[in-house]
Order: structure tokens, then sequence, then C-alpha cells
């Protein structure tokens, strides 16, 4: 099976990159971020504070998420309801971040990501998907840009839903959110050795699509 792993830090693009690139290639896309979201999702509507670490590895196993795909799109559903939308929220995505650095809550998503992996040709964005999840992927990728230019995506795609949301806001979120993701004691969110780095600050989208398209199958050429 040949495997993608496209990492880098919130507001990159990860998503959108790695779905359109699943598309061109005719694999899987897998949004690991969608797994932290799920629980997160899960944790507010029950109330369940972040801080209480043994309460949520407790709870864990009462998660009932499933990651389905339908038409080479990525849906999760919570107790057969399609959250997908739903888990897109600021508020979701600050307690993912947080719950992310729970050795408890990485290690229940850990198996399912890797066997979604060993079953099908993916293309999987994360954090940690180089690193850790999939370390002998086929190609790394490591995407990135500036704060700036991320907090402006994100604060594009947020504003559609929350009209009351700042640019500020979602600056200083990203910010945080970077400080938090490469400081965690487990799974930091780094390159991979091996990675490729690309820098979409002043790429268009389809420019980094391509870009990437073009590392993977001159890897595959060399590779036959």
């Amino acid at each position: 099976m040949i495997s993608i792993a496209i990492d880098g830090p919130a507001g990159a693009g990860k998503s959108t990159v790695a779905q359109k690139v699943a598309s061109r290639l005719g694999y899987i896309y897998v949004n690991t971020g969608s797994f932290y979201r799920a629980v997160s999702f899960y944790l507010i509507c029950h109330g369940i504070k972040i801080d209480n670490e043994d309460l949520i590895e407790n709870t864990l196993p009462k998660i009932n998420f499933e990651l389905k795909f339908l038409n080479g799109k990525q849906i999760i559903l919570l107790e057969n309801e399609d959250i997908s939308q739903k888990i897109r929220s600021e508020q979701v995505s600050t307690v993912a971040s947080k719950i992310s650095a729970l050795k408890s809550v990485r290690l229940h998503l850990l198996d399912m990501q890797r066997k979604i992996a060993d079953e099908n040709n993916v293309v999987m964005d994360g954090r940690d998907i180089g690193t850790v999840v999939l370390p002998h992927a086929t190609v790394k990728i490591f995407l990135t840009a500036s704060a700036n230019e991320r907090a402006n995506r994100r604060f594009r795609e947020i504003k559609k839903g929350d009209k009351d949301i700042t640019f500020e806001q979602v600056l200083n979120s990203i910010t945080q959110r970077d400080y938090r993701d490469s400081k965690r004691d487990i799974a930091p969110l780094k390159p991979a050795e091996s990675a490729i780095i690309l820098d979409s600050t002043h790429l268009t989208f389809s420019n980094v699509v391509l870009k990437i398209l073009e590392i993977v199958r001159a890897h595959c050429q060399n590779n036959n």
C-alpha cells in the first residue's frame, strides 16, 4: 500500500490540499484531525472537563464515532449522526489541540489510523503522521505557511458560520496552537527527518496540489 503523509501547523491548508491530492491519485483521504475533533465534540457535549485526564481516559471507549468515505469524501459519524461540519468550530479546535497532548487519547486513536493505512492507499494529514502515525510512509510532506497567512485562511473559513469572530482572535488562536503543538511532550509538531518542506504562503491552492503530485509521482518513478 502507498501512504502519503502531509503534516503541518493549523491553517496551513492540509485538509483541502490532501483531499484534492487523494482525489487526483484515486486514494482514500484521511483527516486525522477530525478524530480528535470528534472526541472533543463528545467531551464538550457531555460537559467533561479537559483537565480531568482520568475521566477522559475512562470515557474514550464510550465514544462511538465512525469514519466513513462517501464518493471519496471523509465524513465523521458520532452515534450515527454526521458531525463533519459541527466539529469545525473554533471551540472544538481549541479543545482538540489540548486533548491531542494526552497520551491516552493519542494511543486510543493511533491503531484506528494505522489500520486504515494498512488496508488502503491513503493521503493522510495531521501533525505527527510522518513522525509517529506512519513513520514509514511512502512520501512525507510538511506543509506550512506564515502565521498571518494561515490566520487569514482560517478567518475566511470560520467567518461563514461565525459572524462575530475577528481576525485578531483567529491569529491569537493560531499562535497559541502553534506553541502548544510544537512544545507538547507527546508527538510534538515537527517535520519528519525525511519530509519535504513546502511553504504555501505565496502559492495558490492549485500550485500546492501540483507540487505535491509532482513529488509523489517522482518518488514512485524513482522506486519502480
